[in-house]
């Protein structure tokens, strides 16, 4: 997400007070305000302070397109894992983001979000990504900050500008770095598998193969066996 500072908006309506970009909110009620938004404006609360997003260029629309196509598809292949795009998660009393990608276990495989009010996220994914440009400073510490504050697993970050991939993993504390392949491969997901340089060159057929080689693994077959057994328990 890309962030710039923004004119005051005006709400519809003369009971809910303006948003801001730069206010300081609590997370109740930086919602209420945003949900009087028209739904093309996008906003998010991190550290309790309001950013708005700016406009996204090409790069960024094309890098989150082949992101979502391997998250997709690892979904589509893990039973009890749900991948979404742009929505919003509630974090904390001070943090509502709207993360670019995320992949998450669902309750009743004993994930640890549900849903609010049946429409946004309640509680940490256990795995976020954001393609960061003009955000990257963002990105890369107060949402980082925020993410593992919550409790996500795992944050990946996309840095265009730079052309790399900073994946963090919380628990245990340690970085995830690409094998000689340049293949970096998820410890929470095990068989989630991307190569960052086939990510970065948009290259879909390479994504797509490494990825399958991910869900064709052991590691996904154990992590598939241990979902069933968890929703049996349930």
């Amino acid at each position: 997400m890309s962030t710039v500072v923004a004119e005051h908006r005006k709400m519809p309506g003369d009971e809910v007070p303006e948003l801001c970009n730069g206010d300081r909110l609590t997370q109740p009620e930086f919602h209420r305000r945003y949900e009087a938004l028209p739904d093309d404006d996008r906003f998010e609360l991190i550290g309790g302070v309001v950013y708005m997003a700016s406009p996204l260029g090409l790069p960024h629309g094309t890098c989150h397109t082949r992101l979502s196509l391997v998250l997709s598809h690892y979904q589509a292949a893990t039973p009890g894992t749900e991948h979404a795009d742009n929505t919003t998660v509630i974090l904390g009393e001070e943090s509502e983001p709207q993360p670019d990608s995320l992949l998450m276990i669902l309750p009743e495989y004993g994930g640890q979000t549900r849903l609010h009010r049946r429409r946004y996220i309640l509680g940490a994914p256990e795995f976020v990504a954001e393609v960061a440009h003009s955000s990257r400073a963002v990105d890369l510490h107060l949402k980082k900050a925020d993410y593992q504050k919550a409790g996500v697993v795992e944050y990946l970050v996309v840095c265009l500008e730079e052309m790399e991939l900073q994946w963090f993993s919380f628990k245990p504390r340690r970085a995830i770095v690409a094998g000689k392949d340049g293949i970096f491969r998820s410890r929470v997901f095990p068989g989630l598998w991307i190569d960052g340089p086939a990510l970065l060159a948009r290259d879909s057929s390479r994504l797509l193969q490494v990825v399958g080689q991910g869900i064709a693994s052991s590691e996904h077959a154990a992590f598939v066996e241990r979902m069933h057994s968890q929703r049996r328990r349930r």
